[in-house]
């Protein structure tokens, strides 16, 4: 795979990313709208209005976590790693993206896909929606999967870029 291509396929996969969260974000706001309204208006709020409020941010944090982790607008302390050598920040660089490929990898997509699995094998369902709590939970493998997907396609990155200052030094020397 070529850095090309792992820049479009991220690109392509944050746009649809983004979507997502813009179709949840509104059905967000639609559905504490009609909680409210529900509440004041009607003089009881529907039942269910809470529990999807809640269930929808979970998955707006889980899956807004790798979209601002693919556009590099995530909390960074980046300040002494700026001061390094150029060959320290790529190391660091490098670094970063093992670890959290490392516990996206084993904390997220395997711990939240045994999560998922074995909340849907006891069919435990939410008490107002009257849904498997295993869909709920499927966030959290998802995210993994896009974190992985977004340090893979950094890595590259960082590859492409090291190979690339090679082969300009080396056409440089001749």
């Amino acid at each position: 795979m070529t850095w090309a291509h792992a820049r479009g396929m991220k690109s392509f996969l944050v746009r649809i990313l983004e979507g997502a969260l813009v179709v949840a974000f509104a059905v967000l706001t639609l559905d504490v709208l009609w909680g409210v309204v529900s509440r004041y208006v009607l003089g009881e709020q529907s039942r269910w209005t809470e529990e999807l409020a809640i269930y929808l941010l979970i998955w707006i944090a889980l899956l807004g976590a790798p979209v601002a982790y693919a556009e590099k607008a995530h909390l960074g302390v980046d300040y002494l790693v700026g001061k390094m050598h150029p060959a320290a920040q790529r190391l660091a660089a490098v670094s970063v993206e093992v670890i959290v490929g490392g516990f996206a990898t084993v904390a997220l997509v395997h711990g939240g896909w045994l999560l998922m699995t074995k909340t849907l094998a006891t069919g435990q369902m939410s008490p107002a929606l009257d849904i498997p709590m295993g869909y709920v939970y499927a966030a959290t493998p998802l995210s993994g999967a896009f974190f992985v997907l977004f340090v893979a396609s950094n890595l590259v990155h960082l590859i492409a870029a090291r190979v690339g200052e090679k082969q300009a030094r080396a056409s440089q020397s001749r």
